[in-house]
């Protein structure tokens, strides 16, 4: 299975990386309600911080985000189950076919990847503060050399125009 496709699944939700039971019953090839059953006669397996139902708000936030052909099965009033890594990790010890253990490793290998990315643009971030930090610090010394350099200008300036008035003082004096 293509980890893009599966990445474009992952939400977070609640501070948790997680994915919707209708795209995990998607991808192992099984209605959403032969899931949710799975997991309700195994609910000792899936603790709060693996599985949890989204409130109806979250929901109405949510479904805005993706076009939901199974929207028609689920009746309004049920609200969608959340599976986090560890919940997902836990599916394949409800869901034994051969096709939802390849779905879990690629969902495993998905999520891997995606912790990775977060590692190299974590790093990113702090290479980028530490090359802001420094070019400031040398664009602080270039500003301080050239408000330097102006004063010593400014007053260079000063001392030709006083000669040149001298001279053209001495030149009027020896007309």
């Amino acid at each position: 299975m293509d980890l893009q496709i599966i990445q474009n699944k992952i939400f977070e939700i609640r501070g948790f990386r997680a994915m919707l039971d209708f795209h995990l019953a998607e991808m192992y090839q099984v209605e959403t309600r032969a899931l949710n059953q799975s997991v309700k006669r195994n609910i000792e397996r899936f603790p709060d911080d693996f599985m949890f139902s989204l409130t109806s708000d979250e929901w109405e936030s949510m479904s805005s985000q993706f076009v939901m052909t199974s929207q028609i099965k689920r009746p309004k009033s049920a609200l969608p189950l959340v599976f986090t890594e560890q919940g997902i990790a836990m599916l394949s010890s409800v869901l034994k076919s051969q096709n939802a253990i390849d779905v879990n490793i690629s969902i495993m290998r998905a999520f891997v990847l995606m912790r990775q990315m977060v590692i190299g643009y974590e790093e990113l971030r702090k290479r980028i503060e530490e090359l802001e930090s420094n070019t400031d610090a040398q664009f602080s010394e270039i500003y301080q050399a050239l408000t330097e350099f102006a004063s010593k200008k400014e007053q260079l300036d000063i001392c030709l125009t006083i000669k040149m008035k001298n001279n053209q003082w001495k030149k009027d004096i020896s007309k």
